[in-house]
Formats: structure tokens, C-alpha cells, sequence
């Protein structure tokens, strides 16, 4: 499980250092666990940041807790071959927002490896990546998604004022769709079945987004429930008013997309008989945790899911999973 916290004051050094192999009866019973801090653009974190790390095996034994600098450590940690090797690591620095993993689970056959990203507290979506002209040439489903329905011009203005006005919500929207295209569905990827972006200010959040998909899709993604790769998700009223069906992702711990079939809702794009689909990622796969640590808090406090979290969580479960490399057209920086 991805966490994440935040942090004001200034480090202060304590606990194990680096050096102490403290309860460690044999070279041979040790593993390295090799650490490696990464930034708001997908880069390793500046050399000469003090990182305070924290590591807990499964017993909840403190093992380390002290700075270090980045952005790659090796850490000495006990191979116990039972739930101890469960461990749990966290990161945190001066600016930045925490992040930690648990379980890490060590082992003697492979290398056990670990990475982490830090975002800055007060930064900034980039999207140079996703200038309109970018996204024509390398990322054309997207482009001929949001293009649909107007002429090139008005789709171009359209964009513009959209990436200006709601940054927030562009970037959800490039989570999801970066999600979709990592989807292995029975036949294709999730990603070549979204048809059309759906207009509309009042329902396009930083939380969700509804789009036109082929209508096939349903089918795909009810066989991939079929096979174990997606949950039906109840509640629909409630989290999803008007849907007829809800199809959660089961890849990952946390930020897995969300399909939503409103399959009352019909248009034919450029000739293809389409469904509205409503498309979001939540922070917890869990429902329990997902009910009670995101949707009561969300509705008591009139809050959205946080297209930072959702681009730090499925950022570091998929480093942890070993798929592609969660990379969306857009990176998050410090404010100059």
C-alpha cells in the first residue's frame, strides 16, 4: 500500500543511522533493499536533498530512521523467510509531501528494490508535454478524442482555454486516459474504445470525467471481470447516479480506473454506435477504505479526488508491479 503525508517542520536526525546492522546475527541473513526517490517529473530527486527515511520491518521494528542523501540508497535488512520481511519504507524531505510503501517484501531470490516519489507541496502541473501540436503527433486516441464532434480550429481554442482555465482536471483527465491505455482488455486496450469527450463544465472535474466509447467496450470489460482483472462496484445511485453498471480496475493497491456505463445514454460517433461511459480513479481498491477514507471525507468537506495523489499513487504501484511506466503528457514541479 502507497502512503502519502506531509510534513512542515525540520529534520531532525534520529534512530538507527545508516551504519547500524543492530540485531543482525549473519552477513547471510541480510538482503539489500536498494531505495530510489524520485521527483514531481519522473527524475531521480536532487543529489543534495536531505531525505529522512524511515523503514519498519513486519513486526513494526524500527530499523532506520535518519537522513540520507539521494537519490538511490542501499539499505542492509534481515531476511526473516516469514511475514517479518513485510517491510514498510517511507520518505520525506524540507517542501515536499511524504510517500511510503508497505509491504515491501524482501527476498533472497531477486533484487529488492524500491521506488518512491516525492512531489513539492506548493507545485505546478507542466504541460509542455501536452501542447496541442505534441499530442497530435505522439498521442493521436487523445487527440482525435478531444477533436471529436467540432471543427480543427474550435477543437484547438477549445483545448487551449480548457488547459488554462481547469489544470486541475486536464490532469485528471490524462490520468485516466493514460490509465485506459495501459488496460489489457480481451481484445485491445482500453484507450482505442474512448470516442469523444463529453463537454461539459458543470460534470468535468478533477475527479471524473464522461466520454463516448464504443459500445463494445461494455462487453470487453465485463469479460475482463469475468477473468478476475476488474470488480463490479455497487452503489450506483449514490457514486454514480444514472450509471447502469461500474467496473473497478484490480491491478493495483491503489489508483485504479473506474468504468461507468451509462448505456441509456447513445451516440454514433464518426459512425460507431456509442455508450457515455463515466471514467475515475480512487485513491483505495479496498471499498471499505475507499468509503470511509475517501467518499464520506470528500462529501463532508465538499472535496474531490486529487489529481496529484492519483499521479503519485499509480505512479509508484506500477514502479512496484513492473508495467510500463506510468507516464501521462504532463509532469508536477516546484512553483518558480
Amino acid at each position: 500500500m502507497v502512503s502519502i503525508s506531509s510534513r512542515g517542520q525540520q529534520f531532525k536526525t534520529r534512530g538507527l543511522s545508516f551504519g547500524s546492522h543492530r540485531g543482525y546475527t549473519s552477513v547471510a541473513d541480510t538482503v539489500q533493499l536498494r531505495l530510489n526517490v524520485f521527483d514531481g517529473t519522473r527524475r531521480p530527486i536532487a543529489g543534495d536533498l536531505d531525505l529522512l527515511i524511515t523503514i519498519r520491518d513486519g513486526n513494526q521494528k524500527q530499523l532506520f530512521r535518519d537522513e540520507f542523501k539521494g537519490p538511490s540508497i542501499n539499505f542492509p535488512v534481515k531476511f526473516h523467510n516469514n511475514l517479518a520481511d513485510r517491510y514498510t519504507v517511507l520518505a520525506d524531505a524540507n517542501n515536499y509531501v511524504g510517500a511510503g510503501f508497505f509491504p515491501v517484501e524482501v527476498s533472497k531470490n531477486h533484487p529488492n528494490v524500491l521506488d518512491l516519489m516525492l512531489l513539492p507541496k506548493h507545485g505546478e502541473f507542466d504541460f509542455t508535454e501536452a501542447s496541442w501540436a505534441n499530442l497530435e503527433a505522439n498521442h493521436n486516441s487523445i487527440f482525435n478524442m478531444l477533436s471529436s464532434g467540432t471543427t480543427p480550429d474550435d477543437a484547438e481554442t477549445r483545448y487551449e482555454e480548457f488547459k488554462q482555465a481547469s489544470p486541475g482536471s486536464l490532469a485528471a483527465f490524462f490520468n485516466v486516459t493514460t490509465a485506459a491505455r495501459d488496460v489489457n482488455l480481451p481484445d485491445g486496450k482500453a484507450l482505442s474504445y474512448l470516442k469523444e469527450m463529453i463537454w461539459d463544465e458543470e460534470r468535468m472535474g478533477e475527479d471524473r470525467f464522461f466520454i463516448y466509447a464504443d459500445a463494445r467496450l461494455v462487453e470487453q470489460v465485463e469479460q475482463a471481470a469475468a477473468q478476475g482483472e476488474f470488480q463490479s462496484q455497487p452503489g450506483l445511485d449514490i457514486n454514480h447516479p444514472g450509471a447502469t453498471s461500474s467496473y473497478k480496475q484490480k491491478q493495483f493497491g491503489e489508483a485504479n480506473i473506474q468504468f461507468s456505463f451509462h448505456e441509456n445514454d447513445k451516440k454514433d460517433v464518426a459512425g460507431v454506435p456509442c455508450v457515455k461511459v463515466e471514467l475515475d480513479m480512487d485513491y483505495f481498491k479496498n471499498l471499505v477504505a475507499h468509503l470511509f477514507l475517501e467518499v464520506l471525507p470528500h462529501r463532508v468537506s465538499n472535496g474531490k479526488t486529487d489529481p496529484r495523489q492519483i499521479y503519485l499513487l499509480r505512479w509508484i504501484a506500477g514502479r512496484h508491479a513492473g508495467v510500463p511506466e506510468f507516464d501521462p503528457p504532463y509532469t508536477i514541479g516546484s512553483l518558480a
